[in-house]
């Protein structure tokens, strides 16, 4: 007997949570449908079915077994459609909340102060263009000083945005009235004496699954195009508070995965045939294009980190709980972070410095202040490393090792459990799947453009047969990750490693650990097309940036800063911008 998509997932949900088995089959948007055979009438659920369903969970069972089973399934397939029922909004976080510190361990409190470097920014550039791709720290000297005015500033990067924000594809709305309003009011208030910080006058472009109020919030997504926030989220508050100027909504690739949003392919300003990889997108390409003095970027596993990688800018993911949430789309409540993406390390603080807070509208915010000291020296660190990283790495990674030692710090050896990381992706997968659950039971999962196997609509239906038992037990695992992880970190102050080494990135996502990508070199290489596109000379090299990154124990993203401020200062490259640009 046929059945649609739709109809059977309301049986094999059933079979999966508590017989630890289920079986779909896949219907056409057309209608068309594919046979389940044996199918009983009236969509009861059958022995046949549930013997087929166990093969996909490795287990077995007899006649008697089977019928017991189904007898408490009919219960349960009754739950689950009242469940469904049940008005669920994406803001809504689970009841269990992950919390990355461990029992009986001391995270000493810190004040909430952020010292700079104490470079002098000089005097003000002659060109505009030479203002745009000036970091943060030096703006806003510039801005004290009376040299520049927020109005300039913003001035300059709406023209920049109207002359290149096309060819990058970077952002879905500019909010040029906005930004004009904010920068006039922050050049009043300085002129007045009232200063509200580092941020005050500075513009900024926010990651576009972040709301502001009236303003459309897209999530990147063809089902939510029409999207507008009702309110701003917790920080967006913070940074209007700090006086920042909203330039626009960056985008990100569709419910944040990749760089392939409804309106285009957000591209890579060093070689555009590239995409700029996600899902911070467009947050990393106009960073690095010089559009915006800074962008706010999220991630779940990799979204701050991997653009700024490709794109060549200066990325710190923080502590879970550092940063509220709440106003921002939902992903995995276990793993969504928010972080800055900026063009020297000095910016990240500053950046991170205004974000840091604890807000009761995000079920996993933490209380714990952000000190950073970044005139501090870095000689006497204990940094780890593993030597097999680095003899399978490229040049810019060396040339980041070879400056952090240059530094002072002391590098020992470092070595990972050897644990099935990769058993851990179950989470995000089950937890997107649950945050997107109406896309999939509806089959609007069919308008998002990604419709590849590793794409959001395929995991989340695989994701309705992960057994809940062994979902359980991966989040068993990912405690004894958190264990095992911190136990080899102790009596660390940082590790150094290319981005992607040794499951490092899956790891700290998964423990909460912060992450700092700083720009150490580059490569000559082929472009990266995107599927389905064609590089116009396949055998041309192009020089693109690459970044390498320093873990910190959990609240230590000072650690991770000093570090990479002193590693940027000795290579040099910060300041490289894309030629296509200047």
């Amino acid at each position: 007997m046929g059945s649609t998509r739709r109809d059977f997932l309301k049986v094999s949900a059933a079979g999966a949570a508590l017989a630890g088995a289920g079986c779909r089959q896949m219907g056409q948007e057309s209608g068309e449908t594919e046979g389940i055979s044996d199918s009983p009438q009236g969509g009861e659920i059958s022995s046949e079915q549930l013997r087929s369903a166990e093969a996909l969970f490795d287990v077995s069972y007899t006649e008697a077994e089977r019928a017991q089973i189904i007898d408490g399934l009919e219960e349960w397939k009754a739950w689950v459609e009242q469940l469904r029922a049940l008005d669920k909004p994406n803001h809504l976080a689970p009841a269990t909340v992950f919390d990355p510190r461990l029992p009986g361990h001391d995270y000493p409190a810190q004040e909430n102060s952020v010292t700079g470097a104490g470079a002098d920014a000089g005097s003000l550039p002659g060109s505009d263009t030479a203002i745009a791709f000036a970091p943060l720290w030096k703006q806003a000297q510039w801005l004290r000083r009376g040299a520049l005015t927020s109005q300039r500033l913003t001035e300059i990067y709406l023209s920049r945005i109207s002359r290149h924000g096309a060819a990058l594809e970077c952002f879905v709305t500019v909010t040029a009235d906005m930004a004009r309003e904010q920068a006039a009011r922050a050049d009043r208030e300085l002129a007045e004496g009232r200063d509200r910080g580092p941020l005050h006058g500075i513009p900024y472009g926010m990651k576009d699954i972040i709301d502001v109020a009236g303003i459309a919030s897209t999530w990147g997504a063809m089902p939510y195009r029409d999207r507008v926030a009702s309110e701003d989220a917790h920080i967006t508050r913070l940074l209007t508070e700090a006086g920042a100027v909203h330039l626009g909504k960056t985008t990100n690739g569709a419910l944040a995965y990749g760089d392939l949003w409804f309106g285009g392919r957000t591209r890579n300003p060093w070689n555009l045939e590239e995409g700029s990889s996600g899902s911070s997108a467009g947050s990393a390409s106009a960073t690095a294009a010089g559009l915006v003095s800074f962008a706010i970027g999220t991630e779940t596993l990799g979204s701050i980190v991997s653009p700024s990688n490709r794109c060549g800018t200066t990325g710190l993911r923080p502590t879970f709980g550092r940063v509220s949430r709440a106003g921002a789309m939902a992903l995995c409540w276990s793993l969504d972070k928010i972080g800055p993406i900026t063009r020297s390390v000095e910016d990240t603080a500053w950046v991170l410095g205004v974000l840091n807070g604890y807000d009761a509208g995000d079920a996993g915010s933490i209380a714990h202040g952000f000190t950073a000291d970044l005139s501090a020296d870095v000689r006497g660190l204990r940094v780890g490393y593993d030597p097999a990283w680095f003899e399978q790495a490229g040049a810019a990674d060396r040339a980041a090792l070879d400056a952090a030692r240059d530094a002072g710090v002391e590098l020992v050896e470092f070595a990972l459990p050897d644990l099935p990381y990769d058993a851990l992706f179950a989470v995000v997968e089950a937890e997107s799947a649950a945050a997107f659950e109406e896309l999939t039971l509806s089959n609007r999962d069919d308008e998002l453009r990604w419709q590849s196997g590793v794409a959001w609509p395929n995991t989340w239906r695989r994701a309705r047969l992960i057994s809940a038992i062994d979902l359980i037990n991966v989040d068993r695992l990912r405690r004894r990750i958190m264990h095992e992880f911190d136990q080899a970190m102790t009596g660390l102050d940082a590790v150094i490693g290319p981005n992607f080494a040794g499951s490092m990135l899956t790891i700290t996502n998964y423990t909460g650990h912060p992450q700092l990508a700083v720009k150490s070199g580059y490569n000559e290489i082929a472009s990266r097309v995107p599927n389905g596109e064609t590089a116009a000379d396949p055998e041309a090299l192009h020089r693109v940036p690459q970044t390498t990154s320093v873990w910190a124990p959990l609240f230590r993203e000072d650690n991770a800063l000093r570090l990479g401020l002193a590693i940027e200062r000795r290579l040099g490259v910060a300041e490289d911008h894309p030629p296509l640009f200047l």
